[in-house]
C-alpha cells in the first residue's frame, strides 16, 4: 500500500504551526515531534479556515 498524499500543502502546514505556536518544534525535530493535541489543533484550525473561506465564497455569489 502506498503512502497517502496529504491534502494540505507543506507551506500551509508550516503557516498553521507558526500560528499555533509549535513551528520551532517542527523546524528542529520534524512533524513527528509534535504532540497529538497540536496535530489535532492544526486540523481543527484548517477546517475552521476552510469553512470561513466557503462562507465568504457563498456570500459573494448571493
Amino acid at each position: 500500500m502506498g503512502r497517502r498524499r496529504g491534502i494540505m500543502s507543506e507551506s500551509f502546514k508550516y503557516e498553521l504551526a507558526k500560528d499555533l505556536g509549535f513551528y520551532d518544534t517542527v523546524k528542529e525535530e520534524g512533524w513527528g515531534a509534535i504532540r497529538s493535541r497540536d496535530a489535532g489543533n492544526m486540523v481543527k484550525r484548517a477546517i475552521e479556515l476552510a469553512e470561513l473561506q466557503l462562507a465568504q465564497q457563498n456570500n459573494r455569489t448571493k
